[in-house]
């Protein structure tokens, strides 16, 4: 592990997927990029790639190695900057990772951060894991609840939504409306797969309806509040976006228990980054605006 010139060649081939593409961006005829992939395989005694007619995939080793390069790739531009003595520039790539269910919150937040900084590729990445900044997996990490944070993370609230328990008109119509928990017998609900799903208002709801009156069960948060709006069954949304549709009826209002806080959390390593700095200042500002999530 001691040729930075092939990690950073292998960095490269796992950010494009082309040696075509790596060999544009390093300088370097493509053969060079083959020469280091195959060098540094041998030298670790394993598979960093799958090759394929498209081009390269990282395999887990070399997802491994494309995210300790990730950080130092940073840390290595931010060196340059210093030394040069012209400061780091808001430029290069931004990757924002969040909770799933709310890109249409963010997706133009992050436009708009581009219309202002124009050098800036921005990528927005959602999954069920919890994307590691530590190891340069993203430069920002937008989570819910407080669940414990690694000791070199800085985390900072940024807003609270409000959840409330819906159900589309044409539901109501053909099974009734209850008014309380007393009357969830006999009714058809909506909630997220997974037991482990941390979102407070899905745990609530577990705990107080049968295993067999949740009829229709999702991961995607899109495909939950799907389901409410074509009457599957009664579920949670978010109460900014249920206040948009005319045919939902509330069931049970917000509750500050159901409430998902949601937190701003950066690598100190980065977090004073002019980059990372001017998308947190301008993530929080357009935060203000979401009057309906409060």
């Amino acid at each position: 592990m001691d040729n930075w010139d092939e990690i950073r060649t292998a960095f490269q081939v796992a950010r494009l997927g082309t040696v075509s593409g790596a060999a544009d961006v390093l300088g370097v005829h493509h053969a060079t990029v083959i020469r280091h992939i195959d060098a540094l395989e041998k030298r670790l005694g394993t598979k960093l790639f799958q090759r394929h007619a498209r081009g390269y995939t990282p395999t887990e080793a070399g997802q491994d190695l494309l995210s300790v390069a990730q950080a130092t790739d940073d840390q290595f531009i931010q060196l340059a900057g210093r030394i040069k003595g012209r400061g780091e520039s808001v430029s290069g790539e931004l990757i924002v990772t969040s909770i799933a269910g709310i890109a249409d919150l963010l997706t133009p937040v992050m436009i708009s951060f581009q219309d202002k900084w124009p050098e800036v590729r921005v990528r927005l990445l959602t999954d069920m894991r919890i994307f590691r900044l530590d190891y340069g997996e993203a430069h920002v990490a937008i989570r819910a609840g407080v669940a414990q944070e690694e000791q070199d993370n800085v985390v900072q609230p940024l807003v609270r939504l409000r959840a409330g328990l819906y159900a589309a008109r044409s539901y109501v119509d053909r099974f009734g409306h209850p008014r309380s928990e007393a009357e969830f017998e006999g009714h058809r609900f909506v909630s997220a797969d997974l037991a482990t799903n941390r979102a407070p208002f899905h745990r609530w709801l577990r705990s107080v309806v049968q295993p067999e009156q949740i009829v229709y069960a999702a991961t995607e948060p899109a495909a939950l509040e799907q389901a409410v709006v074509d009457g599957a069954g009664i579920g949670f949304m978010l109460a900014f976006r249920a206040a948009e549709n005319p045919d939902l009826i509330e069931i049970l209002p917000p509750r500050e228990d159901w409430d998902s806080l949601l937190r701003l959390v950066t690598h100190v390593d980065l977090h004073r980054t002019r980059k990372v700095q001017a998308f947190v200042a301008h993530l929080k500002e357009a935060a203000k605006d979401w009057k309906l999530c409060r």
